[in-house]
């Protein structure tokens, strides 16, 4: 990585979890739904970047969120998750494309950016209500939260993505 992409994706982790813990993990709508958006820094990493790098990052991330939240782990267990499995889903999402290194998140089309984050978000969200609840008799809770909250998750980070896209 450069020096630009190390600042750039510095002061967004630093940016994204204090976003997610001073603003977004006070938003408890309905009892249930809460945004996560703070894993856009696992989905923006650079698709050229260290795997290793990314899943230590990771961790970073969720135990960033945990110590701020008092939640145990379960975040840093769900971030090392998907920022594990992200290589799969972007062959998944992109196919040809991603072993060519020819994409850019904020260029291809809106199904497979949608695919993308949608597969990463609910991902996260079903490990990190599992860990959390950690009882298979609320199953349904589980589902429901999963669902619900990466709905919500989704539109966000849609609307963060676009909102902060750099024009061409």
């Amino acid at each position: 990585m450069q020096n630009s992409e190390i600042l750039v994706n510095s002061v967004r982790f630093i940016l994204l979890v204090l976003l997610q813990v001073l603003l977004l993990n006070h938003i408890n709508f309905l009892g249930f739904v809460n945004p996560f958006i703070y894993i856009i820094f696992i989905l923006l990493f650079p698709f050229n970047g260290s795997k290793s790098l990314l899943i230590f990052l990771s961790f970073l991330l969720g135990l960033s969120v945990d110590f701020f939240g008092d939640s145990g782990g379960v975040h840093a267990a769900a971030c090392v998750f998907i920022g594990y499995i992200r290589p799969l889903l972007l062959k998944f999402a992109f196919g040809v494309s991603y072993e060519y290194n020819m994409v850019k998140i904020n260029k291809v089309p809106l199904g497979e950016r949608l695919t993308y984050i949608s597969t990463m978000v609910l991902l996260h969200h079903i490990i990190l209500f599992s860990l959390e609840i950690f009882n298979l008799s609320h199953i349904l809770l589980i589902l429901k939260s999963t669902l619900f909250s990466g709905i919500f998750s989704i539109l966000l980070i849609m609307f963060t993505l676009i909102l902060f896209s750099r024009k061409s």
